[in-house]
């Protein structure tokens, strides 16, 4: 049974509870608790367990096969009402002639849907990220631990799992024993910096333990002596015994919600919208038309088909076409910025997109940890505390972590550290470890003397310096400097800084070897100060989608701290912040207008990220969410567009609608234009086609009334019909104005309504017109000259809805202030000639048409002269009155 969205949050919730329970439990009773030993399980329980909970896999959702893509690419409702009427057209009357016509327009659509669809689908798979598929684990055999590489899928609760550097953590589980562990959880938590773990205390500690015990986590994603899986180990090594694996960790709660059924978008809704809209107008006025023409003529086969004809004219049935070629034009502009478009659907939500959530870490930033600066204990900056840095992180011989390896990347550009070690010789060094949280080296310089270097952690350094350096001279480290210089930290601190405390100290004896009782008596030097910087292209982008009408919020699982920074570098106001614990305390509604007031929210967990793009949609927004991390994934398959970048995880990939190839973030301008671009032209059409149709029904609905035959044939209207259309094809090139690119752009079925009603009766006038003209100045009045009333209507009904393509594209004056792209001018050019040519040719004539005199066409282009200005007049009077056109 699948899982609701309610549930899933609730399973979520139930494994965060086991995780922390887990957390405080002691050491032997977790063994007990799981039938396992320090040796490991033994190969035979490991093969009952693996039966029992199944494989270590992570639920994802597979790309369908591609029969199934072909047919899900006939679910479009005008594709099957097409169909339909094709089968009807053939059952009824045998006329291949519209088989054919409707057959075609539905085959190129599919094809172009098919194709576009297919190949994103099979590029996303290429993306998708290599995973190391093997753990270290100790099996028991004899009583002893054999330790062994087993592939990860193997793994079941209970096993005894070793970790070092570079492993991808395999389960969730919890600490037994640690070394220096650090280890990369920005994909999970969003914290860019590595998070120090280490196995809890012991029983035979029973009064810190019960107060440990007493101490219950608040957050599943903090507590110390556990590992989740699908981090990263950055240093050190551990064992630990797991937990759960697959489905049943924390992030695999997580993976299952992607499998749900994902929410209808902005272009869903809209597209749906304004189906059922058309569906209706159809259903209304083919009946009626079938009915008047049954009744006035008499014949009630004719009137039939001349009913089902009136349908295919009424169904927008190259709207999948024009849909279709819009997107997929879309995403080849697309993929020439690098850009993987997965669901054609998304360019224009793209373009409808009127708030932009974004994670922090690997989106907005590098997620690379950088030295930002060095300072004196003032704050001032200082280059000889970065050299001495320097020395201390160049001399260690341990395994170097993120902030050292960000020390030495500096000295790689920096005039003052190049060649800073050549003037030492290393002497002793005493290593980091977790109590200390510092490491220091000592070095001897070319006189002789021996000086030792130390940094670390804030509070542990100055517990150890006695003095400090102030402006060159060493002073004596007083209560008033002590607290002033913790001061100062806890300031850098709040700016997004993390900051390592540096001091020295000069020693007066020679020694070989030098221990932990020598740091003390220390001078402070100064502080080093690390962050993860905003990506270049960041803040102009953040500032380009401001001016073009879409918000961007921040919704980051990092602390307030450091997204403060990363706001002022990105030039994002947070003065408003609200934090995951403020979020969980809300009610959906109260949730909804948070939502919309504020514009940064830190320490927030997966669920509660997907929950603040909900709360947003459900105010009528359109909103994208990019994101990188496991974390995000939920969020990714919420969003009206879910946007991922290069150096995504897999499954944050596999959630998105688009995947950002390249570092640049400017691409997310380009792709907003490139869908308002999408929807302006594919609103044309259905605006084109909407009233175009109500104008010709309205105009049928009136000849079948008042004339002794049928307005026009059934196969004229499919060729006229059919003309019209292809002349739309050319539309996914048209240029939009810049005016009408600005803002963002959604679905409105009551403004395709309202537009249909207020312009389609201007051509209902015109065609009017002309029925009186060649009822009157042509005689064609009677049922033997109705041939030549059938051609003199077919030129200027196709020809008024030609022209209508230039006069509904802008709001402007067409062809004077504003003028269509090369191919829809020719193609438009060519159809309306190749109108005018049809009842001159055989194919006319075979259809029931004849030559028209050349005094017919003075009239018709008086006649489409006065239709353009008449419209033109209309247009400005609506934009007035409704504020739109488009």
């Amino acid at each position: 049974m699948k899982k609701t969205k309610r549930n899933h949050e609730k399973w979520s919730k139930e494994i965060a509870e086991r995780l922390i329970q887990a957390s405080i439990t002691f050491e032997e009773d977790l063994m007990e608790d799981l039938a396992s030993s320090p040796e490991g399980l033994s190969e035979t329980e490991a093969k009952k367990r693996l039966l029992q909970y199944g494989k270590n896999e992570i639920a994802h959702e597979k790309t369908p096969a591609w029969y199934i893509q072909l047919l899900s690419c006939f679910k479009n409702p005008f594709i099957l009402i097409l169909l339909s009427l094709a089968f009807f057209s053939y059952a009824i009357d045998k006329d291949i002639e519209a088989v054919l016509i409707i057959s075609t327009m539905v085959t190129v659509s599919t094809i172009i849907t098919f194709t576009q669809e297919f190949r994103s689908a099979r590029t996303a798979e290429k993306l998708k990220a290599m995973v190391k598929a093997t753990a270290t684990v100790s099996r028991s055999m004899n009583g002893k631990a054999d330790r062994k590489e087993i592939d990860m899928e193997q793994l079941v609760p209970g096993d005894i799992i070793h970790l070092s550097a570079g492993d991808m953590v395999p389960a969730d589980m919890r600490l037994i024993c640690s070394k220096d562990l650090h280890v990369g959880e920005s994909a999970l938590t969003g914290e860019a910096m590595p998070v120090e773990k280490m196995d809890t205390l012991p029983r035979g500690v029973q009064q810190m333990s019960r107060r440990y015990l007493n101490t219950k986590p608040a957050n599943a994603l903090e507590l110390r002596n556990i590992c989740y899986m699908g981090t990263n180990i950055i240093s050190g090594s551990a064992t630990g015994i797991a937990l759960s694996t697959g489905a049943n960790t924390y992030f695999g709660s997580m993976a299952s919600t992607l499998l749900a059924k994902p929410p209808l978008t902005s272009f869903d809704k809209g597209v749906k919208s304004i189906t059922f809209v058309l569906i209706r107008f159809m259903l209304i006025m083919v009946p009626i038309i079938f009915l008047i023409n049954g009744l006035t003529k008499g014949d009630w086969w004719d009137a039939l088909l001349f009913g089902l004809s009136v349908a295919v004219g009424l169904t927008p049935e190259m709207l999948p076409v024009i849909v279709t070629g819009n997107l997929a034009k879309g995403a080849a502009s697309m993929a020439r910025e690098k850009v993987v478009v997965k669901r054609l659907s998304a360019i224009q939500n793209f373009g409808a997109m009127d708030i932009l959530c974004t994670d922090k870490t690997g989106t907005l930033t590098q997620d690379k940890i950088v030295l930002h600066k060095s300072y004196d204990i003032h704050g001032r900056e200082n280059d000889r505390v970065l050299t001495y840095a320097y020395l201390n992180s160049f001399y260690q011989t341990g395994l170097k972590n993120l902030l050292d390896n960000a020390v030495l990347e500096r000295a790689e550009t920096s005039d003052t550290l190049y060649g800073a070690e050549k003037k030492y010789n290393k002497i002793d060094e005493i290593p980091f470890d977790f109590n200390r949280r510092r490491m220091s080296v000592v070095l001897e310089q070319h006189d002789n003397a021996h000086v030792l270097i130390s940094k670390g952690a804030m509070e542990e350094m100055i517990n150890i310096c006695s003095h400090v350096e102030n402006d060159g001279q060493m002073i004596p480290m007083t209560a008033d400097i002590s607290e002033k210089a913790l001061g100062l930290v806890n300031k850098m601190n709040r700016d997004g800084l993390r900051v390592i405390a540096v001091a020295v100290k000069h020693l007066t004896g020679h020694q070989d070897h030098y221990s932990v009782g020598d740091e003390k008596d220390l001078v402070l030097v100064g502080y080093i100060g690390f962050l993860d910087p905003p990506k270049e292209t960041a803040k102009e982008a953040i500032r380009a989608l401001k001016e073009i009408g879409v918000h961007v919020k921040i919704i980051t699982g990092d602390n307030a701290a450091v997204t403060l920074k990363v706001c002022k570098d990105v030039g994002l106001s947070a003065n408003q912040m609200i934090l995951g614990s403020d979020v969980e305390a809300l009610s959906d509604k109260q949730l909804a207008d948070a939502a919309e007031k504020f514009q940064v929210f830190a320490k927030v967990n997966p669920m509660q990220k997907a929950r603040i793009v909900r709360a947003l949609k459900s105010k009528g927004h359109t909103v994208g969410f990019m994101g990188d991390g496991i974390n995000d994934a939920i969020s990714l398959k919420e969003a009206d567009v879910g946007i991922s970048v290069d150096t995504a995880v897999d499954i944050s990939k596999e959630s998105a609608d688009i995947i950002l190839l390249e570092k640049s973030l400017m691409v997310l301008e380009k792709g907003v234009m490139e869908g308002r671009i999408t929807f302006g032209n594919m609103i044309k059409y259905i605006k084109m086609t909407a009233s175009s149709n109500f104008g010709n029904m309205f105009s049928v609905l009136v000849a079948s009334a008042f004339l002794p035959f049928l307005p026009m044939l059934s196969i004229h209207l499919l060729i006229q019909n059919l003309l019209y259309d292809i002349s739309q094809l050319s539309i996914p090139w048209d240029r939009m104005d810049q005016e009408y690119l600005s803002a963002p752009k959604k679905w409105d079925a009551k403004s395709v309504s309202r537009f249909m009603v207020f312009i389609g009766p201007i051509s209902s006038i015109f065609d009017i017109t002309t029925f009186a003209l060649m009822w009157y100045i042509f005689s064609a009045n009677s049922m033997e000259s109705q041939s030549l009333f059938h051609s003199g209507w077919f030129i200027e009904g196709l020809l008024s809805q030609t022209l209508i393509v230039h006069m509904i594209r802008t709001e402007k004056i067409p062809f004077f202030q504003s003028t269509a792209s090369t191919p829809v001018v020719l193609l438009t050019s060519l159809i309306m000639a190749f109108g005018i040519y049809i009842p001159f040719s055989p194919l006319g004539a075979s259809v029931g048409l004849m030559p028209l005199p050349w005094s017919y066409f003075p009239w018709l282009i008086a006649t489409l002269v006065c239709y353009c200005v008449a419209t033109q007049v209309v247009k400005k009077w609506y934009i007035r009155k409704f504020g739109d056109w488009l």
